[in-house]
C-alpha cells in the first residue's frame, strides 16, 4: 500500500464563520453539499454517496473554527479537516481543506472538493 499525499485547498467564501461552521459540523447541513445523505450518532458520522456508506469519526472540532474527521475504515492517521480562516485585516473568510489521497488520485480528489465547495456556495447563496 502506498502512502497517501497530503494536500490543502483554499476556497474564499462569503459567509460568516458562525454560519459556515453549521454547514461543516452538522449532519443535516453536510447532507446539503458534501454527500447525498449524512447521519450522525454521537461523534460517528455516516456519509452516503450513491447508496454506499462510509463512516468517519469527528475526532476534533472547535466552534466556528474547524472540524476534523477520520475515516473509520482506514487504519492509519489519514483524516480530512475543514478549517474556517478569517483574514485579520480584510475580514475575508476562506475554507481551508486538508485531505489525503493516493498520488494518482490527487487531481481527481481536488476536483471533487471544488465541486462540493461550489455546491456549498450555492446552498449559502455565496458567490
Amino acid at each position: 500500500m502506498s502512502d497517501k499525499i497530503k494536500y490543502e485547498l483554499e476556497f474564499p467564501i462569503q459567509a460568516s464563520p458562525y454560519m459556515l461552521y453549521q454547514y461543516i459540523s452538522t449532519a443535516s447541513s453536510l447532507s446539503e453539499w458534501y454527500a447525498d445523505n449524512v447521519n450522525s450518532r454521537g461523534k460517528v458520522f455516516s456519509f452516503f454517496w450513491d447508496g454506499i456508506e462510509e463512516q468517519a469519526e469527528l475526532i476534533s472540532s472547535k466552534n466556528n473554527q474547524f472540524v476534523k474527521f477520520k475515516w473509520l475504515e482506514e487504519d492509519d492517521d489519514y483524516y480530512f479537516e475543514i478549517k474556517i480562516v478569517v483574514d485579520e485585516l480584510t475580514k475575508d473568510v476562506s475554507l481551508m481543506v486538508t485531505d489525503f489521497s493516493e498520488e494518482d488520485e490527487v487531481e481527481e480528489s481536488k476536483m471533487l472538493w471544488e465541486s462540493q465547495i461550489a455546491d456549498l456556495k450555492q446552498v449559502l447563496g455565496s458567490s
